[in-house]
């Protein structure tokens, strides 16, 4: 037999027993809709989770602090800098110095007409920042000393020193949050950081030391890297320490031991080898890896746990297509001893009855992933809050901003309908020996 004769003769067969066929293919249609969906659902609970973690931050940072209480002959200083830069999986590495211990007020515009009686200010080295991940919302890199970077919301800070008291802020939470917690448009700040000049006061129980800098540049808020991207001043490490030793009395003169380093990965693989590393060098560490690795664990066990039960399903119909083809065999006996009979080779026979079952698994899976389709619309769809036609396209593409309870990517399509169609095959192959196994006389003789 040709090929063109089993397919047609596969066809005929299953045409033939319209109601069995459809009952078996149902139970695989249930099967893979099963699988498929609490999958799906399971994927959607992992996508929300990295949307949760994203937003914290930049996950691939490590926060390296000094040995506590001075234990151990390790310094946080530039050889450590040193021995982190040649870590494998490091992409950038940065000491962060931070002015502490000294009381600063800033000012800025004309005739110094905005205060702020405090700000986080920090010192990095900034040939790193671009490598570090650090985003600008405008402006530019400091180039050279007396340059810095300002944080997102650093014009916040300012109060207006010609308007009266209580009417000399603003306040960028004004408004009540929505049900996501998230604040409405903040209204414009008195003034737009870039390219404004801005004096530091570093003040003492007796003096005072102004120091003078350009803003060139905004950064985008990331608190996993500091505060200071949201409401800080960051400069370079010589311009801190230039103020250190002004108020300190030459207390920057020698080489600081940093308070902490920031060690970028150059993907979240490598962030566990090299946070290791680093801790049996003696120093401690933070990241969001103690938080990230947990929930990426819990994700895959939901996943397992949601996908085996769907599994359950397919593995049901495989017993109902086992039972429709062994019940196809007695009734078919005597054509498959007629098929031996005309010369037909027991391959053939036992390739009739593979490719039935087959087939049963290939349309049982595609409209089966059909139907999880339009299930998984479904729910997201009417999980976005009221029915709304703005909200079907997003159901199923999903988008910035938009929590899918079901998440069904392509390869989950291609699994689903390949293991229907293995589901079907494996629970064929034992009526398809048995099939073969039927003695052609005894087929043919008359009951």
């Amino acid at each position: 037999m040709n090929r063109n004769d089993l397919f047609r003769m596969c066809r005929q067969n299953l045409l033939r027993r319209k109601s069995r066929t459809f009952l078996t293919v149902l139970g695989v249609i249930i099967g893979c809709c099963s699988i498929v969906v609490m999958a799906s659902i399971g994927i959607g609970m992992k996508e929300a989770q990295e949307r949760l973690l994203s937003q914290l931050g930049d996950l691939t940072i490590i926060t390296v602090t000094p040995p506590q209480g001075g234990r151990g002959k390790q310094k946080l200083d530039d050889s450590f800098l040193t021995q982190a830069r040649r870590l494998d999986g490091v992409r950038a590495v940065t000491p962060k110095l931070t002015l502490d211990g000294v009381s600063t007020s800033l000012l800025t515009g004309v005739n110094n007409r905005f205060q702020a009686d405090w700000s986080t200010i920090c010192a990095y080295d900034l040939t790193q920042l671009e490598s570090m991940g650090y985003q600008l919302l405008e402006g530019r890199l400091p180039q050279k000393s007396g340059e810095v970077l300002v944080g997102q919301y650093f014009a916040y800070n300012f109060k207006d020193t010609l308007r009266p008291d209580g009417y000399n802020t603003i306040d960028r939470y004004s408004g009540e949050p929505d049900e996501n917690g998230n604040y409405p448009q903040a209204p414009d700040p008195y003034f737009k950081p870039l390219s404004q000049n801005l004096t530091i006061s570093a003040e003492t129980d007796t003096e005072s030391y102004p120091f003078s800098y350009k803003i060139v540049g905004v950064l985008k808020e990331d608190n996993s890297k500091g505060y200071e991207t949201s409401d800080g001043v960051i400069m370079s490490l010589s311009d801190l320490q230039a103020i250190t030793a002004k108020v300190k009395k030459g207390g920057g003169a020698k080489k600081p031991e940093y308070g902490s380093v920031l060690v970028k990965t150059d993907g979240l693989a490598s962030v566990a080898p090299v946070e290791k590393t680093i801790k049996t060098l003696g120093f401690p560490t933070e990241s969001m890896e103690s938080i990230r690795k947990p929930m990426e664990e819990e994700a895959r066990q939901k996943q397992m746990m949601l996908g085996g039960l769907g599994a359950i399903s397919l593995f049901v119909a495989a017993l109902g297509i086992a039972n429709t083809m062994m019940m196809s065999i007695s009734e078919r006996t005597r054509e498959i001893g007629i098929m031996k009979s005309l010369g037909c080779y027991v391959t053939d026979v036992r390739t009739l009855f593979l490719l039935e079952a087959g087939a049963i698994g290939l349309i049982g899976g595609l409209i089966g992933c059909f139907v999880s389709f339009l299930a998984s619309t479904a729910i997201n769809f009417f999980s976005l809050g009221a029915p709304a036609m703005e909200n079907l396209l997003p159901a199923i593409v999903g988008g910035e901003g938009v929590n899918r309870v079901s998440v069904i990517p392509l390869w989950l399509y291609a699994f689903a309908i390949l293991f229907s169609i293995f589901i079907g095959v494996g629970s064929g192959y034992y009526p398809a020996n048995k099939a073969v196994k039927i003695p052609a006389l005894e087929a043919i003789r008359p009951g």
